[in-house]
């Protein structure tokens, strides 16, 4: 079950549909965003994705089949906004036999007492051969959908901070979900003509986008376990991240890409950093690369192969 349909383009859906590829060839797996009596039927445990979206089918199921087990995955927005106060998600962690974090340092925001059902399953991307970067422009990316929660509105008063004659292009994709955040983009680019927001593309279209920058940047205020990390990561690209929780088990607490929530000022510093002293983007590519292994479909197939025999 996931909140979302295939239209969305969001995350919680890729989450979805790459784990129903990966596990298509041992079991018949069923994805759907809104409940299907006759197809459940037949079910023998339930993957749920989202605590407080999810609670309803969570719910049903629990009542339909009490001998049939549940793992519900936490997202940002359940781990690091509606826990512990949320009755619906709450209520979907007591009713799970299992939980799933999509990093390392997800397991530390659940309540004491759920956290020995947790389970660590981090998202995969197929390597991408390493692109060549332009030399005289440097190009960053920013990946996400027009939210509060992607405070992208940061990113461009960094940019604002940059001084006018430096060669650098942030190139931003994402659909617009907040009108008024749209509005305020559309004003930003009319006025910046080194920033260009292209709204949603297509998911193979991005992954290039992202392989050709020289840099990802995440603005974030919460993530749950941000797949564009991995794809980053996986393409040879290096990331500057909010240090948030979601961030920091993806990427290790030791990472030297990362700047305090809403401080334009040092993403603004960073990011001449990175355009202007090629050993410090060195460092955090170095540090990006090692990072890398966590990040195979084989270990993530491993890992949800692991979690269904649990739950069977």
């Amino acid at each position: 079950m996931t909140p979302y349909p295939a239209q969305a383009n969001n995350g919680n859906w890729r989450t979805a549909s790459r784990w129903a590829r990966l596990l298509r060839d041992r079991y018949r797996v069923i994805v759907q965003a809104q409940p299907d009596p006759g197809q459940l039927r037949s079910a023998a445990c339930l993957i749920a994705l989202h605590a407080r979206r999810a609670y309803a089918a969570v719910r049903a199921w629990h009542e339909r089949f009490p001998d049939r087990q549940i793992a519900v995955v936490l997202t940002g927005t359940d781990l690091y906004r509606d826990l512990p106060d949320d009755p619906d998600a709450c209520e979907s962690l007591a009713l799970a036999h299992r939980l799933v974090v999509l990093q390392e340092h997800g397991v530390r925001m659940l309540p004491r007492g759920h956290r020995h059902k947790a389970r660590v399953v981090y998202q995969s991307a197929h390597a991408l051969r390493p692109a060549g970067k332009p030399r005289t422009r440097f190009n960053c990316v920013m990946v996400g959908h027009l939210r509060d929660e992607k405070d992208p509105l940061t990113a461009l008063r960094a940019w604002e901070r940059l001084p006018a004659d430096a060669p650098m292009r942030l190139t931003h994709i994402g659909d617009a979900l907040d009108p008024d955040l749209a509005a305020k983009v559309r004003d930003f680019e009319r006025r910046e003509p080194r920033y260009r927001w292209l709204g949603g593309k297509p998911h193979p279209w991005t992954r290039q986008a992202i392989r050709h920058a020289h840099l990802l940047l995440i603005p974030s205020r919460m993530e749950g376990g941000a797949n564009v990390i991995v794809e980053a990561v996986t393409a040879s690209t290096p990331v500057l991240a909010s240090r948030i929780s979601g961030n920091i088990g993806m990427l290790g607490p030791d990472y030297a890409g990362y700047y305090p929530v809403g401080d334009d000022r040092t993403i603004a510093r960073l990011l001449l950093r990175c355009a202007q002293q090629p050993a410090f983007l060195r460092q955090i590519s170095a540090q990006c690369r090692a990072r890398r292994g966590l990040f195979k479909p084989e270990h993530e197939r491993a890992a949800l192969l692991a979690l269904v025999r649990e739950l069977l």
